[in-house]
C-alpha cells in the first residue's frame, strides 16, 4: 500500500469512519471513469480541485461535484484572493499527493476548502484515495467535517 493510501485510510479510520476504499483501474482518472467504476451518479464523485492563492502562495482546494465546473471568477470571490494554477509541484508540497489523486484529506498541511454544495444532496460521494486508481466512499456531511470545508457557490 502506497503511503499516500495509507495516510488517507489513517485520516478516516482516526475518525471513526470505515474506509471504504475501491481500487480501480486507470478509468477512473476522470470523474466520467471514477463515477463507472464504482456504479454511482456523475456527481457522486467529489473532484478536488486545487488552485495556488497568488496573496498566500499556498493550494486552497474545491470539492465539486463530477459534472460540475469550478467557475474561475465565483471561486476567486470565494476564497478572497486571485486564483492561479498550482504547478504539480506544489500540489505535492503541500498535499502529499501527485495530481490525478489529490483526496480531499490527509495533506501535508492544513488547507483552506470550499465544497460544492450539489454533494450534500447525497448519501455518500466518492472521492480519491491518494492515487489515480483508488477511491473511498464517504457522507457529504463527513467530508465537511474532516476538510474543514465551507459549501460555497463556486461552480459555472
Amino acid at each position: 500500500m502506497s503511503k499516500s493510501l495509507r495516510r488517507v485510510r489513517s485520516v478516516l479510520e482516526a475518525a471513526g469512519l470505515a474506509a471504504r476504499i475501491h481500487e480501480t483501474d486507470d478509468s477512473a482518472r476522470t470523474a466520467a471513469g471514477a463515477a463507472a467504476a464504482v456504479g454511482c451518479a456523475l456527481d457522486q464523485i467529489a473532484k478536488s480541485i486545487i488552485f495556488r492563492g497568488e496573496e498566500s502562495g499556498h493550494v486552497v482546494l474545491f470539492l465539486t461535484a463530477g459534472g460540475n465546473r469550478v467557475d474561475p471568477a465565483k471561486a476567486t470571490e470565494v476564497a478572497g484572493q486571485r486564483l492561479g494554477k498550482a504547478d504539480a509541484e506544489l500540489i505535492r508540497a503541500e498535499t502529499g499527493f501527485a495530481i490525478g489523486g489529490v483526496a480531499p484529506v490527509g495533506h501535508l498541511r492544513q488547507i483552506e476548502a470550499w465544497l460544492d454544495p450539489r454533494l450534500l444532496d447525497f448519501d455518500l460521494v466518492w472521492a480519491a484515495a491518494g492515487t489515480p486508481r483508488h477511491v473511498f466512499a464517504i457522507a457529504p456531511a463527513d467530508l465537511l467535517r474532516l476538510t474543514g470545508a465551507k459549501a460555497a457557490d463556486f461552480t459555472a
